[in-house]
């Protein structure tokens, strides 16, 4: 077993005539997505990639064994949707309802492809494109976190999917701390769950009323505690 751990994207900037005496990784969309995978080569070699998570193998780009020999990965053909359309706004109107159900697309300059799926073929004839079945190489645009964008059943969709929550805790938790301080000392200097303009006077009183009882509760506690011994004097 071949260990590989280094990737290098195209365009990488090898001489060709090294890339063409390498050995080839040919993989459908789904395999290239995975860091940790045990494949075999065109040339019958048993391989196992290490790569760092979340990386997405593109065709054309190179990988380097342990030996230090480059590896050329190509796009596998496989079942795919081929959409296509003479009106450009509903091949865009098409691209927005697949982008709005989280579906990898590979978007051409006049074409939009997808994994094969009948019930999104469906939509898409209803939406007013051309829709055929092919066997295709997919190379679906990136994610927008990095890497490619993965199914829920995928390995490493968790990865992606905790890099975006980061991305959204990071801003939206600096505004609720924020928000939430400014709030609670909003509320005791003028009074929970009434508008600013009234809750000015209703703060007052409510300082005034909670000092008075306050000082009540002292003045009557001081009395107490000195009255009896006065008393047992007499």
């Amino acid at each position: 077993m071949i260990k590989i751990d280094k990737h290098l994207p195209a365009p990488h900037g090898i001489a060709p005539v090294l890339v063409k005496r390498a050995a080839r990784l040919v993989l459908p969309f789904g395999a290239r997505s995975k860091s940790r995978l045990r494949a075999a080569l065109d040339d019958g070699s048993e391989v196992a990639l290490f790569l760092p998570r979340g990386t997405v193998l593109r065709g054309g780009d190179l990988l380097v064994t342990e030996t230090g020999a480059f590896v050329e990965v190509q796009a596998a053909a496989e079942s795919v949707l081929q959409v296509t359309s003479d009106d450009a706004r509903t091949l865009m109107r098409a691209a927005y309802h697949l982008g709005n159900r989280h579906t990898p697309v590979e978007v051409g300059r006049d074409y939009l492809r997808l994994e094969f799926d009948p019930v999104l073929a469906d939509m898409l004839v209803r939406l007013g494109v051309r829709v055929a079945r092919a066997e295709l190489p997919f190379e679906p645009e990136a994610g927008a976190y990095g890497g490619g964008h993965k199914h829920g059943h995928d390995a490493t969709f968790a990865e992606d999917y905790a890099a975006a929550q980061a991305v959204f805790h990071d801003h939206h938790g600096h505004d609720h701390d924020h928000d939430h301080g400014h709030g609670h000392g909003h509320g005791h200097g003028h009074g929970h769950g009434h508008a600013h303009g009234q809750g000015h006077d209703h703060a007052h009183d409510h300082d005034h009323t909670c000092g008075h009882d306050h000082g009540d509760a002292h003045d009557h506690g001081h009395a107490h505690r000195h009255g009896h011994p006065h008393r047992s004097r007499d």
